[in-house]
């Protein structure tokens, strides 16, 4: 994970990016697609993670630069299978007609094994990038699959190369549809 993303971001998602970094005073880790080969501008989505030791605080601020509702935001479980530990977080999709990002939110306890997994999914042998591109392309481009096929080839891909050589998949559960005050 990097504070900077590898590929080139559009002006608006750069001008958003920007403003969002200053508005919240914390750092924004990029990951996923948008640090790979496999990044397809304007359809894949940006993830961005922030660590912090006041998760409530940033969902708020992420509400308001954002204009999103909080029923958007949600709590979620993920249990990291390469070390078998939990971790509870928060995500939040953001999308308009041309910015589409995911947010995750996660008390910078967690920060040590998120980056380490996310690492992993960075660092991959770049044939796993173009089997990634090419399930992109037939997913955004041609749709020939469906986007529940999509998410299920996708998860076995991240299965096998972070080091889940078994086939199984990290367990990810959303325990509500929406945050509140009670469970953060």
């Amino acid at each position: 994970m990097n504070t900077v993303p590898k590929n080139k971001l559009t002006l608006e998602e750069d001008k958003l990016l920007n403003g969002l970094r200053e508005y919240l005073d914390e750092d924004l880790y990029f990951y996923g697609s948008i640090q790979r080969g496999d990044y397809i501008v304007g359809k894949s989505d940006i993830d961005i993670a922030i660590f912090t030791s006041n998760e409530k605080s940033i969902l708020l601020k992420l509400q308001h630069y954002l204009h999103v509702d909080k029923d958007q935001i949600k709590r979620v479980l993920w249990k990291l299978k390469q070390n078998n530990t939990i971790t509870y977080g928060y995500k939040l999709k953001y999308e308009t007609k041309t910015i589409h990002m995911e947010f995750a939110v996660y008390n910078e306890k967690a920060k040590k094994d998120v980056m380490e997994y996310q690492d992993n999914t960075i660092n991959i042998p770049f044939y796993i990038s173009w089997i990634l591109y090419i399930l992109k392309f037939l997913y955004y481009q041609c749709n020939i699959i469906s986007l529940t096929t999509f998410y299920k080839l996708k998860r076995k891909i991240f299965a096998y190369v972070s080091n889940q050589k078994d086939g199984q998949e990290e367990e990810f559960i959303i325990l509500n549809n929406k945050y509140n005050k009670n469970n953060i």
